[in-house]
């Protein structure tokens, strides 16, 4: 939700003021958890003063923090309570979770599920493995942990398989930036990747995000078609190279993926 969004002619049953709410708690990210008035203001299109009665009353319902240092907000503890609360009524995560145990299982490796929100993904499940070296690459992630899509094999199959105009317009958003060693920073390079990702029907992450972490990810499906999630594996550098990747667990990933799209084919994604 963008500042230009704010204003903009709606009939009778549309409610500005939840919309002028939502806009600023939308604006916060993982690379700027903490953002003062005058920043919310700039970035929702509002006047300071409006912008700090919507603030001071997102903080008293607990939707926002202020930070008793820099004077500035964070997003509060209602708003993690809304996100688990999505997460775990997700019909996707239900129908997921057995088949990613035993391909998790199968693999000797953690299996992840995850879903594309803006430029960052989202990781709605997750079957940990205990193999040894595995709580390496794990990075600390767990339900609602956010990552760029662009240095993530879950977000390059996400990406990939956006329409063409909803790609660009997402792709504005992007700061390329290095995250490992091999992460593809020009936008044109990773156009073409996300067009091997097409191709391919697997994308495969050589160390873009962190070094020593690679990953394989495929697509999940709904009844249209359209790809709403995506499952990876991840395995330490010195486990698999990024062919042994996709010769090894290609086939198991996407047999996976396949299961899951047939189970959610009967209806909608919650």
């Amino acid at each position: 939700m963008s500042g230009a969004g704010i204003g903009a002619q709606r009939d009778g049953s549309y409610s500005q003021s939840l919309e002028r709410g939502l806009a600023i708690l939308s604006t916060f990210r993982s690379s700027r958890p903490l953002l003062g008035v005058s920043d919310l203001s700039r970035a929702v299109g509002l006047n300071r003063s409006t912008t700090h009665r919507y603030v001071a009353t997102l903080a008293s319902l607990g939707y926002l923090q202020q930070d008793a240092a820099t004077r500035k907000y964070r997003l509060g503890p209602r708003v993690l309570d809304l996100g688990f609360s999505a997460i775990n009524s997700m019909e996707l995560r239900e129908i997921s979770f057995p088949h990613l145990r035993q391909l998790s299982d199968e693999t000797g490796h953690t299996a992840n599920l995850a879903v594309l929100d803006g430029i960052d993904i989202v990781y709605v499940e997750r079957c940990r493995s205990t193999r040894q070296g595995q709580r390496e690459i794990d990075l600390d992630l767990h339900l609602g942990s956010r990552l760029p899509a662009y240095c993530t094999s879950l977000g390059k199959v996400l990406l990939a398989h956006l329409p063409a105009e909803r790609l660009s317009a997402v792709l504005d958003e992007v700061q390329f930036a290095p995250r490992g060693p091999n992460t593809i920073v020009d936008r044109t390079a990773f156009v073409r990747e996300l067009g091997r990702v097409r191709d391919a029907g697997l994308a495969v992450n050589n160390e873009e995000l962190a070094y020593g972490l690679r990953s394989i990810a495929a697509p999940i499906r709904c009844a249209a078609g359209d790809v709403v999630a995506a499952i990876n594996l991840a395995v330490h550098r010195s486990m698999a190279s990024a062919d042994e990747l996709v010769a090894n667990f290609g086939r198991p990933l996407q047999r996976t993926a396949g299961e899951i799209s047939a189970r959610i084919g009967s209806g909608p994604v919650r």
